[in-house]
């Protein structure tokens, strides 16, 4: 693949440095040292290093990964997330009325930065049995760079459904510029073999924020085999593996250094609480901030409003604000008013805005973490997939673990019964519904309309005002043209 190969140099060299000399990469040139014949990665030293280089490329502002808005536009499909009418916003409107073009200006980020993680991990795992050092510290990089090639690969078959397995992209191979797509029954299957190895390989805590424990594995694994039990694959004996792993991960958080935090608030920055690393991130990328092309750029400009100086990158859909329960956590979520009392309404653009997403500050060099797994979302995949398991509405457990969160969303005790908000009994589609309110603007929406076909039923009852589909609903993205143009064997 072209963007594959074209930044191999880069990256490699990238790997032996931390993301505040990757900029000077061209001072020295050091591939020879990193190819997987140097001694670069024969020890601890040089794996650690190895490792945050396959991190990055998902925290690379403005070039690959998940930190910009660009990733809330590839989810505009969903009920929850808009964009501006007008403005510079073509890109984004695209997504939201289902007339991408290959050609896109956002559609490269998740795809791109999967791949160059991807390269990396490949790298750790080729050379990590061989390395000296301490083996456990070996064991849980090599664990977290399982863990990390399993994660990319799971953006990419939900975005794209079929693409190439690549297990050798550290080294060079012409063959890769004509690799084909694998099937989304062989990408699921490398990624449930990629987590249960690394699961075997890491400590059950994560050794620092931003970073994967086994606990995080264990998460995603959940997370995985409830989207197998829908669409595309519909395989319904993954509800009970899926309510399992959810919740052993529950049963034992605090062995894992997770849990729900007390108050829906404290998740979210503000000028007096900063809580990165709190124990409800199960999985969240790292910023600095300190050089630009290290900022999480999601939040910040992107989720505020034009009026007060934002870019009006995303906002909420009218229907989805009106239909979320009047509650403190609607509270938290969306910003219904300037400074001066202006109400929504009469805002430029004329919709809410997300406000536990626009940080502190007005700026796009945050160095706020980004949640991609919060302990919540486990809750919410356990209790549905037993409920689905099980067929029982009123299983004792799945509804606890609604429950919970339910009351944190009114402000309550999270652990205290409340007959006036706590439900007696679930349907899947009141359990997806709760989640969608707990995450709204975050990255899970679409993907939970897609696995259930909901995507044409939401979008059926936007608000007129909101924009419309324009062309036919698909579930999957149209592959980059800096792809297939390389290589015209792709597809999906």
């Amino acid at each position: 693949m072209k963007n594959i190969i074209q930044t191999k140099l880069t990256l490699l060299v990238c790997l032996v440095f931390t993301i505040f000399s990757c900029s000077e990469f061209l001072e020295e040139d050091l591939s020879a040292q990193l190819t997987p014949d140097g001694d670069a990665l024969a020890n601890e030293s040089g794996l650690t290093a190895a490792l945050v280089g396959t991190y990055s490329p998902l925290t690379q502002t403005w070039n690959s990964g998940l930190e910009t808005a660009a990733t809330q536009a590839i989810l505009m499909g969903g009920d929850d997330l808009t964009t501006h009418k007008a403005s510079n916003k073509a890109d984004f409107r695209e997504f939201d009325q289902f007339n991408v073009s290959q050609q896109n200006g956002r559609l490269p980020f998740i795809w791109s930065g999967a791949y160059k993680s991807i390269q990396g991990s490949n790298n750790i795992i080729a050379n990590y049995q061989n390395a000296t050092g301490n083996e456990d510290v070996i064991n849980q990089i090599a664990g977290e760079a399982y863990f990390l090639r399993a994660y990319n690969y799971f953006w990419i078959v939900r975005l794209w459904g079929k693409a190439p397995i690549l297990l050798n992209s550290h080294v060079y191979d012409p063959e890769n510029l004509t690799m084909s797509s694998s099937s989304t029954e062989d990408l699921y299957a490398q990624i449930i073999s990629d987590l249960e190895l690394a699961i075997g390989l890491m400590q059950k805590k994560k050794p620092a924020p931003g970073r994967a424990g086994q606990g995080t594995a264990k998460a995603i694994l959940a997370e995985v085999y409830l989207q197998m039990a829908g669409w595309p694959l519909k395989d319904n004996s993954k509800y009970a593996m899926a309510a399992s792993v959810a919740k052993e991960l529950i049963d034992n958080e605090d062995e894992y250094g997770f849990g729900l935090m007390d108050n829906f608030i404290d998740l979210w920055p503000s000028p007096t609480i900063n809580n990165d690393g709190n124990k409800e991130e199960v999985f969240a990328l790292n910023f600095t901030a300190l050089i630009t092309r290290n900022s999480n750029a999601a939040y910040g400009n992107a989720a505020r409003p034009g009026d007060l100086g934002g870019w009006d990158d995303y906002f909420s859909e009218i229907a989805f604000f009106n239909n979320f329960p009047d509650q403190l956590r609607k509270d938290i979520t969306f910003q219904t008013e300037l400074p001066d009392g202006t109400p929504w309404e009469q805002f430029n653009t004329g919709r809410p805005y997300f406000e536990k997403l626009q940080g502190d500050r007005l700026t796009w060099r945050n160095a706020l973490s980004l949640p991609l797994e919060r302990m919540a979302e486990v809750y919410f995949n356990y209790a549905e997939a037993q409920v689905m398991a099980t067929g029982n509405s009123s299983d004792p457990d799945a509804l606890e673990a609604v429950n919970k969160i339910v009351r944190r969303a009114y402000g309550l005790p999270l652990n205290t019964p409340a007959p006036s908000v706590d439900y007696t009994s679930l349907t899947q589609e009141q359990i997806v519904q709760e989640k969608a309110w707990e995450f709204a603007g975050e990255y899970c929406r679409w993907f939970d309309l897609t696995r259930l076909e909901m995507v044409e039923s939401v979008n059926a009852n936007k608000h007129p005002d909101d924009l419309q589909p324009l062309g036919e609903i698909k579930y999957y993205m149209p592959l980059p043209a800096s792809e297939t143009l390389v290589n015209p064997g792709l597809n999906n």
